[in-house]
């Protein structure tokens, strides 16, 4: 997931101090970080810098805007456009600072400081977008005939142009004065989601004192347990918590149906409990508002408003993409349930199968058709040889090369720095890693920058990436073993980091990630392909402690399995897109009781009762929260890209070959938004994508 926070739209803390509010002399944002590689100084940064900074900076940048609209020169590209990209610095900087660290450990200090500076950010945002005469120097610009003007520059002049439109530069003013209300109103919703959600997944514990409550767990499930009741000062009992590396092995393994239940439904009931972190009253006023402001810049909807600025340009595309692979799913999904409600009947159960079921039967229809489990796998994929070797993938298709640095400044003790170079030596980039859960860090996966690359005065200024897990952490002695599907996390976070940093873009907010929604995804889920084929496991699926490579026995298991249980995976995502575009193709305002909503449309697409989506209303955070409402089918959209790109490598015989690895970084690693993305995409494979490589993947064709 490449996270998209409040200060992003401007340009379209753990510390290892103490976290005092008393400020220190210096505010570490004011001066040159003077620091390796010019990272940030988490070690000298303190809560109390934060606020000051951010009003020094919207102060700045209010005066850089100033100077370009009282440029008594007629509008340019150079004096306009181009001023316009590099101004806000300070914000910026602070601003990515604040809200990664924020995502990644806060404290209730830093949530009072997000809850103050929304607004004020959703102001400043405001300001410039609807800056009258600013916008009369882009659009002057903008519409002059016979620019001599690069692609790139081209390109940021039209992007300009239409952010300033969709920013509501067109409306009239009591239009304008809602608009900064609707804004005001959703930067504070979404914010006030994600920490709901943070508190509702920390607050749930479901404490095991009895050990025949673990029978069918695994011993290193267990000893995770074991280690989270003793942080937890329960000494002698298991802790499970509704972080996924805990609750999905419980439901995988756990031969007590009753607290699978428990623990699977104080799952999804995150955010739906009634108490001071409900997030059903948001949800209601998240989409009421998000159909106004579409209303009023002019579209029936917000799925309109929003793609038509996205590869797919309107909900009728996104649809049609979600039934053709719900149906073929959905079919897979009942013959899958079929299978697992014949094993029960098998076993003696009186019982039809629920979703609390399904991890539990799913895995024992594997290990019976397959010989195969998730256990078997673990001790091949120990996360450091699992992170060396997605860095040997990486050197063998673009010739990077990642160094280990040591003191350097930390965001947490436990994230990881690096020096990513190319194959010439010269710098690329800093990429820092982070990898387990903490109560003070959201769930899930995704990768941000705390420097994005762009030039300044002839210098290529490099980026600083970081990859945020939620990853099962070292327990019993071991070291942290990974599933198979945190090793495809990884390899996916990967992707995104490795377009934040091969890219080559002139102007900030044209580089690395800055790309439509549905294209965004590309290049994470590209590298996932690599992390299965024989000929890259080998290189760094090895046992934990004796060394071994994983023999040619799992990979044939694992191979022969691949595609097991692909009806219920892509069934609960298509649900989960399917009500997002729900949510967001409505045309009248209304009172929205989420949990009747989710029914509605459900039923509408026929989902079976064995299965639920993948996020349910109050925890989908992803478009609640966290920048993808009516973006989340972009997964599946990018995933026809990635598959059709991932064959281009198959084709030639060669998954490392050259000339196409070299394609694929030239046209659309390192490229960024600097030019539509499907000329990107055509650039690197000279066709259109079609469907049938994605239904072949997911052995739905």
């Amino acid at each position: 997931m490449k996270k998209i926070f409040i200060y992003l739209a401007l340009a379209g803390a753990f510390t290892s101090c103490s976290q005092s509010s008393k400020t220190s002399d210096m505010n570490p944002f004011f001066e040159a970080y003077n620091t390796p590689f010019d990272v940030p100084p988490f070690d000298q940064i303190v809560n109390a810098h934060y606020l000051p900074a951010f009003e020094e900076g919207m102060k700045q940048h209010l005066a850089e805007i100033d100077a370009i609209v009282n440029n008594s020169e007629a509008p340019s590209f150079a004096n306009t456009v181009e001023a316009l990209d590099k101004s806000g610095d300070l914000l910026t900087r602070v601003s990515m600072v604040f809200f990664n660290v924020k995502e990644a450990h806060t404290n209730d200090e830093m949530d009072q400081i997000a809850e103050t500076v929304a607004p004020k950010l959703s102001r400043h945002r405001d300001a410039i977008n609807l800056n009258e005469k600013l916008f009369e120097r882009v659009k002057a610009v903008y519409s002059t005939e016979g620019l001599q003007l690069g692609p790139e520059q081209q390109r940021l002049l039209s992007e300009t142009y239409k952010g300033f439109v969709r920013g509501g530069a067109n409306l009239e003013p009591a239009q304008k004065e809602e608009l900064k209300k609707i804004n005001e109103q959703l930067a504070l919703l979404e914010l006030k989601f994600g920490q709901n959600l943070l508190a509702e997944t920390n607050n749930f514990k479901m404490v095991i004192d009895r050990r025949e409550d673990l029978a069918g767990l695994p011993e290193s499930v267990i000893s995770a347990a074991s280690e989270e009741a003793r942080s937890a000062g329960l000494e002698g009992k298991w802790v499970f918590t509704l972080h996924k590396p805990s609750w999905i092995p419980f439901l995988t393994y756990s031969e007590k149906r009753d607290l699978r239940e428990k623990l699977y439904k104080a799952m999804y009931n995150r955010g739906a409990n009634g108490n001071e972190n409900d997030n059903r009253e948001i949800i209601n006023q998240l989409v009421n508002l998000r159909l106004q402001k579409a209303r009023l810049m002019g579209f029936d909807n917000w799925s309109s408003f929003v793609l038509d600025d996205n590869m797919a340009k309107n909900p009728e595309n996104v649809y049609d993409l979600l039934y053709k692979v719900w149906e073929p799913g959905l079919n897979r999904a009942k013959a899958e349930a079929r299978d697992m409600q014949e094993m029960i009947r098998r076993e003696g159960g009186n019982f039809e199968l629920a979703s609390w079921d399904w991890w539990f039967y799913s895995e024992k229809v594997r290990k019976e058709k397959y010989d195969l489990d998730e256990e078997q796998l673990r001790p091949y994929f120990e996360l450091n040889n699992v992170r060396d070797g997605m860095f040997t993938v990486a050197e063998k298709l673009f010739g990077l090369t990642f160094s280990k640095l040591e003191g350097m400044p930390l965001f947490h003790p436990e994230s990881e720095v690096f020096e990513v170079k190319d194959a010439d030596g010269s710098h690329i980039g800093v990429l820092y890693m982070d990898y387990h859960p903490r109560p003070t860090k959201s769930g899930g996966a995704w990768m941000t920058n705390y420097r994005e690359q762009h030039f300044r005065d002839g210098r290529d200024v490099r980026p600083v990436v970081s990859l945020t897990c939620n990853f099962s952490k070292p327990a019993g002695g071991k070291p942290a073993l990974l599933s198979y599907d945190e090793v495809e996390t990884l390899y996916h976070e990967f992707g995104h980091g490795l377009h934040g940093l091969l890219s080559r873009a002139q102007y900030r907010s044209l580089a690395g990630t800055n790309v439509s929604r549905d294209f965004v995804e590309l290049p994470s889920q590209i590298m996932e392909h690599w992390a299965a084929e024989p000929e890259v496991l080998k290189m760094y699926a090895r046992h934990y402690d004796s060394g071994e490579v994983i023999p040619r026995e799992l990979i044939t298991k694992m191979e022969e399995s691949g595609k097991f249980n692909q009806g219920f995976v892509t069934t609960e995502f298509v649900a989960a897109a399917i009500l997002d575009m729900d949510y967001h193709t409505l045309t009248e305002n209304k009172t929205i009781d989420p949990e009747a909503f989710e029914q509605i449309s459900m039923e509408k697409a026929g989902l079976i009762s064995e299965i639920i989506p993948r996020y349910k209303s109050t925890y989908f955070s992803h478009i609640f929260a966290g920048g993808y409402s009516s973006g989340y089918y972009s997964y599946l959209w990018a995933e026809v890209l990635d598959a059709d790109a991932f064959e281009a490598f198959k084709e030639t015989g060669d998954l490392f070959n050259p000339d196409v690895a070299r394609a694929f970084r030239t046209n659309v690693l390192e490229r960024g938004g600097t030019a539509d993305p499907m000329e990107l995409y055509l650039n690197f494979r000279g066709k259109q994508p079609g469907i049938e490589p994605l239904l072949r993947n997911r052995g739905l064709l």
